[in-house]
């Protein structure tokens, strides 16, 4: 059997493992994608190691499903911050964030955000603007763009310990709809998507996968939206 057809099978079967809907089953089986390797990026392999980083007493992951105006992240940050002022300190603590379903687009950088207009994709407002914002306002965020000056982006985050993690397979849903509704190859769009993954954060095999791992690592869970 080829590398291909191992990985294709193996995504065939991890799909059906997860309950997937059938639309997003035939991203998995399409020929396009199917016979180009890169639809199988190399982060995947690394996925379930990555969730080593997991430290300390107190152990969370947020379910964020949605861009739900930053809660993702904002409650990644709350986690720190309240456990901080009850004693604990940040190498005791880990906040873990899954972006998956219609938060994907939130692991990805400014140079995605721009040219595949996420902001009017995602329903995500820049309030400089007020329009549709065409940069990533959760990764290293502006006065005006969190309710509180004091919240901290992804990358503050990062440095603090926490983690976050996009879903892969709706990263190929989202790219593969952009793709046909402007006119480019799916493969291209997603293998770029991947290129532009927020410095330090995870691609895993899907968002249910992911949570499912942080739990098993003795993370609570949050539904963050």
């Amino acid at each position: 059997m080829s590398k291909n057809e191992f990985n294709t099978r193996r995504g065939f079967i991890s799909a059906m493992a997860m309950g997937v809907t059938a639309s997003s089953l035939s991203i998995l089986t399409n020929p396009i994608f199917a016979n180009d390797a890169r639809f199988f990026p190399s982060q995947l392999d690394e996925a379930d190691n990555w969730f080593k980083n997991i430290k300390g007493k107190h152990r969370i992951v947020y379910d964020g499903a949605m861009p739900n105006n930053g809660f993702p992240v904002i409650w990644n940050w709350a986690f720190y911050e309240t456990n901080n002022q009850t004693g604990s300190n940040d190498k005791d603590i880990t906040a873990l964030t899954v972006f998956r379903h219609g938060a994907s687009g939130l692991g990805f950088s400014d140079i995605i955000w721009e040219k595949y207009q996420l902001g009017n994709v995602l329903k995500v407002t820049d309030s400089k603007t007020q329009n549709p914002s065409t940069r990533n306002l959760y990764y290293e965020p502006k006065q005006g763009d969190f309710p509180l000056p004091d919240i901290q982006g992804i990358k503050k985050l990062q440095e603090r310990g926490a983690l976050f993690c996009v879903c892969d397979l709706a990263t190929k849903k989202l790219t593969k709809t952009l793709a046909e509704k402007m006119n480019l190859n799916p493969v291209d769009v997603y293998t770029e998507w991947i290129k532009h993954l927020l410095p330090g954060v995870q691609l895993v095999p899907s968002g249910v996968w992911a949570l499912g791992r942080a739990q098993e690592h003795g993370c609570g869970y949050i539904y963050a939206g």
